[in-house]
């Protein structure tokens, strides 16, 4: 007598499944994630530092015997300085991040205009059409003052 088994396998495997889920999830925190936001607290975090330092040096002063209120008084200073400096160094966060990307844009089509005109010395029908869009450019140029 002939009998049949029937199972149900899985057609993944759970870790292959498990490690498509990591990669998912850390594809959507990069995308997530602000280049800006993350200099504007690099920025932050230097100057809070900064002013505690000078804080310490003002506090240790007169520390001989008020250490407790010399430390309270250090730790107002940090934050306050955490709460009022966060807007303005994170717009300037964004400001620099904005403008080294422009910076990195503008080296890169430099770079290709080097390219493309070292290119056009060698060959004589791209200089040709270089020339041409110049004066069509010049003409339209000169149209304008009349």
């Amino acid at each position: 007598m002939t009998s049949f088994v029937h199972t149900t396998y899985s057609m993944e495997h759970p870790g292959v499944e498990r490690a498509e889920q990591v990669a998912a999830n850390l594809h959507r925190m990069a995308a997530g994630f602000n280049g800006a936001r993350g200099a504007a607290t690099l920025l932050l975090a230097a100057v809070v530092s900064a002013l505690l330092v000078v804080a310490n040096s003002v506090i240790g002063a007169w520390t001989d015997g008020h250490l407790l209120a010399a430390w309270v008084a250090l730790w107002v200073v940090g934050f306050a300085a955490l709460a009022l400096l966060n807007a303005p160094l994170r717009r300037a966060g964004g400001r620099i991040n904005a403008g080294f990307k422009a910076w990195r844009l503008a080296r890169k089509q430099m770079a290709e205009d080097e390219k493309t005109w070292s290119l056009a010395l060698t060959d004589a029908h791209m200089m040709a059409d270089i020339s041409r869009a110049m004066s069509r450019d010049a003409r339209r140029d000169v149209r304008g003052f009349y």
